[in-house]
């Protein structure tokens, strides 16, 4: 029985917390188990941001390292480096024929980049989502993990594999659709209640997978909170759930009902919680950040890693380009 082809990648700049943990790198875990999975660092997607040459190659490294600390299998999946694939810039361009200047300046990501970084608006992030689009289709994946927010990507991907094979009269890509697994996707919080954790803003109100423990403390006791319930049973506001999620996610099941009962019957202590959250936290995150750091001293493993999972990867994306050339017509020998 074949299994569905499931591809993912992530951007090798900043460093992984847990809101990738939680929102994807989890999900990964268990697909490895029941897909075909090609994971990838996707080293071309930081360069629309001109990272340092000298600090890229580390960052890769560190990704790697921090996908196989928390579980993922590098015999079971292809793990690689998105540079490693050629064909997936071979693909971007043809792509990119089929893509239009207007639909890719409506892309939301695209905005919130230009506002950003607005001395740096480069051609590669206004094609940013044409290269994402390569990036899955090279395996012809029928299943891709993503967040609410790249939903919009994804559903271009499936546009420009639908404008492929309508151009050429044959159904050769599929279209990708959202992996969900058997829970709802986990969307973990910045701790000052301002949008999600990220690996560059909002750094102190982020947990990172190489947080040390006194570091973790420190972010955990500094979070938002608000005076408490005024009636039992109230809503919560969004950043008191996000830290009775981050509790759910990391202590024991009775712990976690203790505080929701505590906050139900209006008599919660935030600083009680946000010490048992810290440490339960600290207990979560430390073996991660120890086996990354452990992987990350022996940089001959990753590489040999990195180049497996490339062979891995390669015959699925030659096939690919193979079979686009023929239909574009670019096959002259």
């Amino acid at each position: 029985m074949n299994k569905e082809i499931v591809v993912s990648g992530i951007r090798s700049t900043g460093y992984l917390h847990l809101g990738n943990y939680f929102g994807a790198i989890q999900n990964y875990v268990k697909m490895q188990e029941e897909h075909n999975c090609y994971f990838f660092v996707a080293d071309y997607h930081a360069l629309t941001t001109h990272p340092d040459p000298k600090e890229l190659k580390q960052n890769v490294y560190r990704v790697v390292a921090e996908n196989i600390a928390s579980g993922l299998d590098p015999e079971k999946v292809a793990l690689y480096a998105q540079s490693d694939i050629p064909e997936i810039p071979e693909l971007y361009l043809m792509l990119n024929m089929l893509a239009y200047k207007g639909e890719l300046e409506k892309v939301p990501t695209f905005k919130d980049k230009v506002r950003l970084q607005p001395e740096n608006v480069n051609a590669g992030l206004l094609t940013y989502p044409v290269l994402m689009a390569a990036d899955i289709l090279i395996h012809r994946a029928v299943k891709v993990p993503v967040g609410k927010d790249q939903e919009q990507h994804l559903e271009m991907a499936r546009n420009f594999a639908a404008r492929f094979n309508a151009r050429y009269s044959i159904d050769f890509f599929p279209e990708p659709q959202v992996y969900r697994s058997n829970q709802d996707t986990v969307k973990i919080l910045s701790l000052d209640g301002n949008g999600k954790m990220s690996k560059s803003e909002n750094v102190n109100a982020t947990i990172y997978l190489n947080d040390d423990d006194d570091t973790i403390r420190k972010k955990i006791m500094k979070a938002k909170t608000d005076q408490g319930p005024s009636e039992p049973n109230a809503e919560m506001p969004d950043f008191i759930k996000n830290m009775f999620l981050l509790l759910q996610l990391t202590a024991t099941p009775d712990i976690t009902a203790q505080y929701t009962n505590a906050y139900n019957n209006c008599n919660i202590r935030y600083g009680d919680m946000k010490k048992q959250l810290a440490e339960d936290m600290v207990t979560f995150v430390r073996p991660i950040r120890e086996r990354a750091a452990e992987l990350q001293k022996d940089e001959n493993a990753i590489r040999k890693i990195l180049k497996e999972g490339a062979e891995k990867a390669r015959p699925s994306s030659i096939a690919t380009i193979a079979g686009a050339r023929k239909l574009i017509g670019i096959n002259y020998y």
